[in-house]
């Protein structure tokens, strides 16, 4: 279904743009009926296409869908990219008009976005459309909360007019006319090819035996990456339809851009912010899964009892206490950690959480969490400089934290693994292991090979 936007002007410099026209954010939301949220991803398109952003929470408890760019936020900066998207947002909220009476989280002014892995890793033309950050401020989103639905609005509009325009409540009897999504076919996966194994596992090897002789260095993520090849342009709608109807345990995640989409099904949130209300989770430590109820039990309790995986799980727990000690009270973290089981993978999972001192952004607590020990290593900074001399790629958006903040400073921000790059007849999957001294190259290989399976199979699964 095509619908023609009334608002086509994009602001890519908004700042910039207030300043001379004087114009502020205008933004309306409004109660609806059900809305099926793939036909509102599809709202506007092609027009659309390379401006929109889907997020779902696990068992569908929220769903936030973005069509229409009326602003970006990028940042190709390393030092202080989390705080000057955070001012930029702060900006445009300073002088905006909002009507909602809801004040549900997740409706609203929002952005929707994320940051690169590492600024200063080595920079691939493929990832170029996302730079160092990347956050958008959708025309018009749809947000569903349990069985609620929300549409918003949002323009930029002179001072003079902005609390007595009509726009935005025009624009609502456009979205609501029949929305009804359209079946997009399954591409044809031609080729697939594991990237540079030889020399991957060479630097696992080489990793190990440099943790096995340091006495600071306890723990290094390597990644590495899978190219498909369709035979036409792999679709965003296909993927991420895919990715929600396999993946019900998990984030979904889709951000795009006109050169390419990042697409995902997480396990793992960063942090989450409801009021002062402040949740973080370890998932560090994996097994498979099996189709047989016991053997898959027995998996889950070799886990459970696996002093590596115990290891490499705890460091993750104690970095998120510490990273988060100073900004919140009453922190809560359980003594031992239980199973979190996705369709191919069972993880280690800990819940942490607290109550956040006055002043706490969540975009304060996105930068002061990420890389994580799941992600990236320990201890960090060490870590970091094994990572960008032993990895060889550009992780991109793969591994870093992507989500949401909206006006009232609610948000959620997950961990981008189980994740890959879009890009016209192409795809580029990602999946990485944490090597501890006592790892064998070639049990990393394999759990490496299972993380590549959620994208793999949304995707057209095998080769043929």
């Amino acid at each position: 279904m095509l619908i023609n936007s009334p608002f086509q002007t994009k602001y890519t410099n908004t700042l910039k743009h207030n300043a001379q026209s004087n114009h502020v954010l205008v933004s309306y939301t409004k109660k609806v009926n059900k809305i099926d949220p793939f036909a509102f991803y599809q709202i506007n398109s092609p027009v659309c296409e390379g401006e929109r952003f889907f997020w779902k929470s696990p068992d569908d408890d929220t769903t936030i869908v973005g069509s229409g760019l009326l602003c970006s936020f990028s940042n190709s900066g390393a030092d202080d990219r989390f705080s000057r998207i955070e001012a930029e947002w702060n900006e445009i909220l300073s002088s905006a008009v909002i009507d909602n009476p809801f004040r549900v989280p997740g409706t609203g002014p929002l952005l929707f976005g994320g940051f690169s892995f590492d600024p200063y890793s080595l920079k691939e033309e493929k990832w170029q459309p996302f730079g160092d950050a990347l956050f958008y401020l959708p025309e018009y989103m749809l947000t569903i909360i349990g069985e609620d639905y929300y549409l918003t609005v949002n323009l930029f509009e002179s001072e003079e007019l902005a609390s007595q325009s009509n726009k935005v409540k025009k624009t609502f009897d456009i979205l609501l006319k029949g929305a009804e999504s359209s079946q997009v076919s399954a591409p044809k996966l031609e080729r697939k090819e594991e990237l540079s194994v030889p020399e991957w596992l060479t630097s696992v090897a080489e990793v190990v035996d440099e943790l096995q002789s340091s006495d600071t260095v306890n723990k290094v993520v390597l990644s590495r990456e899978m190219k498909l090849t369709f035979s036409k342009p792999i679709s965003s709608e296909y993927v991420v339809k895919q990715l929600h109807l396999q993946q019900k345990d998990s984030f979904i995640f889709l951000l795009e851009t006109p050169d390419g989409s990042f697409a995902g099904a997480s396990p793992e949130r960063l942090v989450k912010k409801m009021n002062d209300q402040v949740l973080s989770t370890s998932l560090a430590g994996s097994i498979g899964r099996s189709e047989d109820p016991a053997e898959d039990t027995d998996l889950g309790n070799m886990l459970l009892n696996d002093e590596k995986n115990l290891y490499e799980h705890d460091l993750v727990v104690k970095m998120i206490k510490g990273a988060l000690e100073p900004y919140c009270n009453e922190l809560q973290v359980p003594e031992n950690p239980v199973l979190l089981k996705t369709p191919y993978i069972q993880h280690l999972y800990t819940p942490v959480s607290g109550i956040s001192k006055p002043g706490t952004s969540i975009l304060h607590l996105v930068g002061q969490m990420h890389p994580t020990p799941a992600l990236g290593g320990v201890p960090t900074d060490q870590a970091m400089k094994i990572i960008r001399d032993k990895e060889k790629m550009d992780r991109g958006f793969y591994a870093s934290p992507i989500g949401w903040t909206d006006f009232d400073g609610n948000g959620e921000f997950i961990v981008a693994i189980r994740s890959g790059l879009l890009k016209g007849k192409q795809a580029f999957l990602y999946a990485g292991c944490g090597l501890v001294a006592d790892s064998d190259p070639n049990d990393e290989l394999k759990e490496t090979g299972i993380k590549f399976l959620p994208m793999l199979q949304a995707m057209g699964g095998k080769s043929e």
